[in-house]
Formats: C-alpha cells, sequence, structure tokens
C-alpha cells in the first residue's frame, strides 16, 4: 500500500514536471496572431476539402476567441469526408472561460454541405464543379458594344466636321439634315427617346438606304444592337411616309413650266405638256412561293413602280409595290380607277408624256409607233431625224427624259433601291415611297444638290433602253391625243420644211 502511494505521488511529481516541460514559451504578439492565422486558414481549408463549411456562429466564436488571444482549437481529428462523426454536430463554444482558460475547450461549429461522399463520388463532384465553371467562364455577358465613338458622338463629330463628310454619309447637306429633323420633331412625327435622339434615329435610317449597310454594319457603327437598330429604322420609315403627302405633289396645272418656256426647241410645241409618266423596275425580295409574278424580263424578282414627275425632276405621284411581270398600261389604269390614290389627272388641255407602253388615252400623249424614239437612237452628228413622225419622237423623247433622269438621281442616291433587304413586299414598297419623298424634299431644299447636277444635262443622260417598252397590241383608241399629237407633228414638219403628215 505504501508503494501504490509513492508510486501514485511519483506519477503525480513526474505529470507535473512534464507539464512544466511541454509548457511552451509565451511567443511575441506577431508572432502568436501569424500562428492563429495559419491554424484559422488551415481549418477553412480543411473544412473545404472535407466539403463542409463552418456555420456563421462558429467563425464569429473564433473570430472572438483569437481577438482574445485564446487559440482555437479543433473539435475532432476528422480527416475523411466517410467518417459518420461529419454528420453530427459539434459542441458549441465548450466548456470553460472566455477570458483565456486555455483548460476548456473551443470547437468549431461544422454543418455538411451533402451526405457524405468516398473518394470516387468526391472526384466525380469537382469533375462536374470544374466542367460547369468552364462553362460559366465560356459564357460570360460581356458588352461588346464598347467602342469609344459611341452613336451620338460620331452623329455629332459628322454633323459638325467637314461638310464633305456630312454629305457622304447621309447624302445630303448639313442645313439640309438639320431641317429635316427639325420638320420631324415639329410636327410630332419624330421625338427623342430615352436613349436615342431624333438625328441620331434619321442618321440610322438614311445609312441604311442610301449606303450598302447591313444591319450588322450599322450596329458597330451606332454601338446599338440590331433590335435597336431594326425598330428605329421602321419608326422614321413610318415617319417620313407621313410627309410623303405633302411633298409628293403636282405642280399648278395653271402655269407653263419654266423649263419648256426657256426651251426654244419646245416652247412652241409642249405648252400643254405639265410632266412625264414612266414605270421602273426596283429589286425586291420575296419569298419562293411569290417569286413567280415578281420576275421580270431579266429573270430578276422586281416591283414595277409607276412614277409621274414634273420637269424640275421632283415626283408629283408614285405607285409602287406592283408585280415586276405587270404591264405599265395595268398599272395606270388601276391608279385611274381607284378613287383613293388619287391620281392627279391633268385637266383639259393639259396632257403628260409617256413612252409607247402607255395607252394614247386622253391626257397622255405617247409617241409614234414603228418609228425611232430613244435618244440614243440619234446619237451623233450623222444621225438626224429624216421624217416627221421622227422628229416629232426626238422632241418627244427629249422632253419626256426627265423622268429617266430622275429614276437615275433617285437610284443613284439611295442604295437600297438596287439591292433591297428582306422586308416584307408591304415594307418594300413603303421604302420606294419614303425615297421619293426624301428625293422631293432634298430637291426643295438645296436646289444646287450635287446629285441632282449630275443629271441635269440632256446630252449625258439618254435614258436606259431596257425600260422602254413598246407593245404592239395596243390599239389606237385615244382620237383626241392621236389628233394633237399629228397637229403638233406638222408644226414642227413646217417649221423644219418637211413634207407634214395627211
Amino acid at each position: 500500500m505504501p508503494s501504490k502511494r509513492k508510486s501514485g505521488a511519483g506519477a503525480a511529481s513526474a505529470s507535473a514536471q512534464r507539464g512544466k516541460a511541454k509548457k511552451p514559451k509565451e511567443a511575441p504578439a506577431e508572432a502568436q496572431e501569424q500562428q492563429l492565422n495559419s491554424e484559422f486558414s488551415e481549418r477553412l481549408s480543411d473544412a473545404s476539402s472535407n466539403n463542409v463549411v463552418p456555420s456563421n456562429r462558429a467563425c464569429a466564436g473564433d473570430r472572438r476567441r483569437r481577438g482574445a488571444g485564446v487559440p482555437v482549437r479543433r473539435g475532432s481529428d476528422h480527416q475523411g469526408g466517410s467518417s459518420p462523426e461529419m454528420a453530427k454536430t459539434v459542441s458549441g463554444f465548450g466548456q470553460g472561460n472566455m477570458e483565456g482558460d486555455e483548460s476548456g475547450v473551443y470547437n468549431c461549429r461544422v454543418t455538411p454541405v451533402e451526405q457524405d461522399f468516398d473518394d470516387f463520388h468526391l472526384d466525380i463532384l469537382i469533375a462536374w464543379l470544374c466542367i460547369v465553371m468552364l462553362d460559366m467562364s465560356m459564357h460570360t455577358r460581356e458588352p461588346i458594344r464598347d467602342n469609344v465613338l459611341s452613336g451620338p458622338e460620331w452623329v455629332r463629330e459628322v454633323l459638325y466636321g467637314h461638310p464633305r463628310r456630312v454629305y457622304e454619309a447621309f447624302r445630303m447637306e448639313r442645313h439640309v439634315f438639320l431641317n429635316l429633323c427639325d420638320l420631324m420633331k415639329a410636327r410630332g412625327w419624330l421625338k427623342d427617346s430615352r436613349y436615342i435622339r431624333v438625328d441620331e434615329q434619321i442618321g440610322i435610317f438614311l445609312s441604311m438606304i442610301c449606303h450598302k449597310n447591313s444591319n450588322r454594319d450599322l450596329c458597330e457603327r451606332f454601338q446599338r444592337s440590331g433590335q435597336t437598330i431594326s425598330k428605329y429604322f421602321t419608326i422614321v420609315l413610318k415617319a417620313v411616309v407621313k410627309p410623303a403627302k405633302e411633298v409628293i405633289v403636282p405642280p399648278s396645272f395653271d402655269v407653263v413650266p419654266k423649263e419648256i418656256l426657256m426651251d426654244p426647241n419646245h416652247t412652241r410645241y409642249f405648252k400643254g405638256c405639265i410632266g412625264a409618266i414612266d414605270g421602273t423596275h426596283v429589286p425586291t425580295s420575296v419569298p419562293v412561293s411569290k417569286q413567280i409574278p415578281f420576275t421580270s424580263k431579266k429573270g430578276i424578282t422586281t416591283q414595277n413602280v409607276m412614277c409621274v414627275c414634273s420637269f424640275d425632276m421632283t415626283f408629283s405621284f408614285v405607285y409602287a409595290g406592283w408585280e415586276g411581270c405587270a404591264n405599265d398600261r395595268r398599272v395606270l389604269s388601276t391608279a385611274l380607277e381607284t378613287p383613293r390614290l388619287k391620281f392627279p389627272r391633268p385637266p383639259l388641255g393639259k396632257y403628260y408624256l409617256a413612252d409607247s407602253g402607255y395607252a394614247a388615252i386622253p391626257g397622255f400623249l405617247t409617241p409614234f409607233k414603228d418609228e425611232r424614239y430613244l435618244l440614243s437612237d440619234y446619237r451623233g452628228r450623222l444621225i438626224q431625224p429624216r421624217t416627221t413622225k421622227e422628229l416629232f419622237n426626238y422632241r418627244h423623247s427629249s422632253l419626256r427624259n426627265v423622268i429617266e433622269r430622275s429614276f437615275a438621281a433617285l437610284k443613284n442616291r439611295f442604295f437600297i433601291l438596287r439591292h433591297m433587304p428582306s422586308f416584307t413586299i408591304r415594307k418594300q414598297a413603303f421604302i420606294v415611297i419614303a425615297c421619293c419623298a426624301i428625293h422631293n424634299y432634298i430637291r426643295n431644299q438645296d436646289r444646287r444638290d450635287k446629285n441632282f447636277s449630275l443629271y441635269e444635262d440632256l446630252e449625258d443622260l439618254f435614258g436606259p433602253t431596257q425600260d422602254e417598252v413598246t407593245n404592239d397590241t395596243l390599239t389606237e383608241e385615244g382620237t383626241e391625243m392621236n389628233m394633237l399629237r399629228k397637229s403638233i407633228a406638222n408644226m414642227m414638219a413646217k417649221d423644219h420644211n418637211m413634207p407634214e403628215i395627211p
């Protein structure tokens, strides 16, 4: 018994000595802080590797104990993910003194993310997470329109830069563009939206119809989305069609055009002429099921557009949307029979000049058939009219050539009329009307426009021969117009010492 007490006392003494030997020396405050941080980071890495996350309460307890200088100890020696202790809730802030009693055990409260996994399933989970993160990184939403020069800034730079840049960008002078913007805002046809001003809206529209620009090109130019470009193109198109009724109007029928009065070759013979009429073909995009009626004689899908113009190269009537295979005579007949179109019928004693594709009905003066007519047929000094009918046709063609020059100026300004995008047929017809309206507006605002000056000289343009259609099946049904044509021809014959027509 004494030996046992001795051994017990000796054991207690040895234990005390070992405790004193194992007691670490007090480290400096910085070293202790680094040790605490390393232990805390190690615990976080162990928790993430074991698919567990410390609860908010446990982490808060760790921060309080670390602030008090108390070392944080782990509540379990769990290293793997398959231990049943993962499913247990480890005791909270333990037993002991919060003010620094080292005998107390302070454990972290951990919560399992999912049920326990073995190494194989854990590898599969990690691989899946890597694939998801890779997919997210490849499809991250980033701004694509991040150019420094945005749409409003580009429009402002063009408008207040060199005048040539304005004409090249919008195919009109600066004052014409600004007046058009003011007109649209004053009439309430266009207004500034939250993000796009009226000048940028019209700039988008003009960039589409005047140049070979696709929707993607305009997205890059104006730094807008494709949906925004299409939306405001349609808005401006509807707005431009509204003033077409005010811009596309016939001239006064009571006044002889000054272009005829100032021309000695025509002032004696065509005082009753008020304009010219003809049709032109505009390429169109139609579905396959509708391509047959829209196919023209050239084998391409077009729409037949009938226009009436005055001698100052402005359009006074536009009728668009007809199939490419439609006859000019049929289009005119429909326009005359449809009251809502309000075709400007010439009064008594007045008439339009028309080619041989139209019937000689009252109000429409046509040339003699089976005779040379086009200006290109009389090109050269040695090729002169030999008969009275040829002389009449030559004068008639040189005066009616204004409609050909107007079509040429129109298509030269608006590139979209040569390559029409894939819009609906109705929308394509509205685009033609809008182009004609802007054509007239520019002519009224700027008589010295560069594009019009290219086609004002009669000698430089003889008219395309493919637009002239001779229909031999037409009958001589306009007795009044035939008599007028014969009298004008005989008047020319007297002036040029040629035999008259009996």
